[in-house]
């Protein structure tokens, strides 16, 4: 018998990802919020928390997105309930993904201190 190549968990975080990116963006518009999108979703092995990380449009708008996501947590959970078939939705935390901001930070370096060309 072949082994299956991904865990429970893998494929409930890429689901909650989906809906939550459509969840999220609904949010967003409703409440006037700085614009963010879900960049990944993590999941607890027994399913009952996910660390829901988003990225937002302005890197200084962040932290506040992130703090009124906090606030909307129980209202995105009960969204998200309705949207996946699941007997325990998990507990939200909204986390900021500062992953792209470095990547960016890194390729400006680069730009900006280019390495010069080997010798032979």
């Amino acid at each position: 018998m072949a082994t299956k190549s991904f865990h429970r968990t893998d494929r409930v975080s890429a689901q909650l990802r989906r809906d939550l990116g459509q969840i999220v963006h609904q949010a967003v518009r409703e409440h006037g919020l700085p614009s963010v999108s879900v960049s990944d979703v993590e999941v607890t092995r027994d399913l009952a928390h996910a660390k829901v990380f988003v990225t937002a449009l302005l890197a200084e708008q962040g932290p506040v997105a992130v703090a009124a996501l906090k606030e909307l947590a129980p209202e995105l959970r009960h969204r998200l309930a309705q949207a996946v078939r699941m007997r325990h939705v998990p507990e939200l935390h909204f986390h900021y993904d500062d992953s792209v901001d470095k990547g960016e930070r890194i390729e400006q370096l680069l730009r900006d201190n280019p390495v010069p060309p080997a010798e032979d």
